[in-house]
């Protein structure tokens, strides 16, 4: 019910030329070897973190990776264990280990803490805010994020639902995240509920900014806001400049 992983060869391995990206090979603190794609983008001053969701690998994720470079900072996309070419199997505890191991790839090319945004889409909103209660960053972004899995299970299947699953609690953390946070959901977003995005908003500590896209569901966010997305991303990108130079 959680973990939908595509694994090698079943992807759109093909998009890794177009992007430029390399390939990074990242092992958590249990020893899983995982593989990430690292896409530097000339003369950033930021580097992005990119957690996805539930469904696919990272070669899904072209769109997101495209906007986050034309917006100014490197980025490092991540497959969590089971997916793409990373071992193991998706558990809860696995993918914040898999979270730790990408942060400190990117610390390790020289981006100071205020320089790393931690941004996460669907499922990858819960390991975001995780890991920023963990290690230190410059901000956060999370796309359709939940306020736990539980309350996600009680909408697709009332009763039953909560009571198999559990763990990803975004609410409680959200509420630790001490770091300029920007949410982005679609109004029509049939898989996680709008109003999740706006109760975590809630939760959240200044400084923070929602992003409704009107008329985007829960998968194509990065279609429907394609125009604004760069220029969004930008502007946030800049504020935790202003912040960090104030």
């Amino acid at each position: 019910m959680m973990y939908y992983p595509m694994c090698y060869p079943a992807g759109a391995w093909r998009v890794q030329q177009s992007l430029g990206a390399k390939d990074v090979s990242l092992k958590a603190s249990d020893g899983t070897k995982l593989h990430s794609w690292w896409i530097g983008a000339p003369g950033a001053n930021f580097a992005t973190l990119h957690l996805h969701g539930n469904g696919g690998n990272i070669t899904h994720r072209d769109l997101s990776a495209q906007n986050i470079v034309a917006a100014g900072s490197s980025v490092l996309l991540l497959d969590y264990r089971g997916y793409g070419k990373s071992d193991g199997r998706p558990s809860e505890q696995g993918l914040y280990r898999d979270a730790e191991a990408a942060y400190d790839f990117i610390a390790g090319q020289g981006f100071r803490p205020e320089q790393i945004i931690i941004h996460g889409e669907s499922l990858g909103t819960a390991v975001a805010t995780w890991l920023a209660t963990k290690r230190p960053c410059g901000g956060v972004v999370l796309e359709a994020p939940f306020t736990s899995a539980k309350a996600v299970a009680g909408r697709i299947l009332p009763i039953l639902g909560p009571a198999l699953v559990w763990g990803f609690d975004n609410m409680s953390r959200m509420k630790e995240v001490r770091t300029p946070v920007l949410i982005i959901h679609g109004d029509r977003d049939e898989v996680i509920a709008y109003e999740f995005g706006q109760q975590l908003f809630v939760a959240a500590n200044e400084p923070k900014s929602f992003w409704t896209i009107p008329g985007a569901t829960h998968n194509d966010l990065h279609v429907i806001g394609r125009r604004e997305f760069p220029s969004r991303l930008a502007n946030f990108y800049k504020s935790l400049t202003a912040s960090t130079s104030g």
